[in-house]
């Protein structure tokens, strides 16, 4: 069974091997990767890692985690600022060989809990309007779609999830 952990340098192993199946280039959604983190290096990932948790009050991270192996990252941003409401409030990624094994749905919804608990009553999810596999995890959890607006990215499907 998986679980959710924040993020710690002592997976920067397996970490890394998920992050060699994404590939060059790909986008890998709910880990706060930036362009300019260092991540080959030890001391690198675990500049990342903490200046993950330095972020915490703006953003909770998470790992998708199953037997030592990384999954994938699912990130939960507060607030309503521009940049939410351009990105979501939950992102999230699972590797390619994670897939189509509902990894991505049980992890949405644990982040909901959490966000449930944060005292959020809606959350915003976005996908790429062609990203049937994601839209359909998100109606999954109840998502709901607003619109789908053309964004610097391209087409994105924006869904409100309301929380009880």
């Amino acid at each position: 069974m998986p679980e959710l952990i924040a993020p710690t340098a002592e997976l920067h192993t397996a970490w890394s091997e998920a992050h060699r199946e994404w590939g060059p280039g790909a986008h890998e959604d709910g880990f706060g990767l930036r362009a300019d983190d260092e991540v080959e290096s030890a001391a690198g990932f675990a500049e990342w890692v903490r200046r993950l948790e330095a972020e915490s009050a703006l953003c909770a991270y998470r790992w998708i985690v199953e037997d030592g192996r990384v999954l994938g990252g699912i990130a939960l941003r507060h607030g309503t600022d521009a940049a939410v409401l351009r990105t979501g409030h939950i992102g999230y990624g699972v590797r390619p060989s994670a897939r189509r094994g509902g990894v991505a749905s049980w992890a949405l919804t644990r982040m909901l809990e959490v966000a449930r608990e944060r005292g959020m009553g809606q959350v915003l999810l976005l996908c790429a309007d062609g990203n049937v596999a994601s839209a359909r995890t998100i109606e999954k959890v109840g998502g709901v779609l607003e619109s789908v607006r053309v964004t610097e990215l391209g087409a994105a499907r924006r869904y409100w999830v309301t929380l009880e």
